[in-house]
């Protein structure tokens, strides 16, 4: 598994999708789950050092998806390709 040298992790979060899809603001998000605008803003953009499993949960639950839907590792194929797992 290869890893993003500038931050240590290959996360990639889907939260924007799910926002889309769902047709459901961050504001509106963030109102349901009970954390700031910010801070949600911060992990919609990749920028979050960590998770709560609380707040993880209360977002899989507004949201109604699991963790799997929001989160994935990005790793690098052989080739050089980017895959999803």
């Amino acid at each position: 598994m290869a890893f993003e040298e500038n931050d240590g992790h290959s996360v990639v979060v889907h939260l924007d999708e799910l926002l889309r899809q769902r047709g459901i603001t961050l504001a509106e998000l963030a109102a349901r789950v009970g954390v700031t605008n910010v801070n949600l803003s911060v992990l919609k953009n990749g920028r979050a050092k960590a998770i709560r499993f609380s707040t993880l949960t209360r977002i899989c639950q507004a949201l109604e998806c699991q963790p799997g839907d929001i989160l994935t590792v990005r790793t690098i194929e052989s080739g050089g390709s980017r895959a999803q797992q």
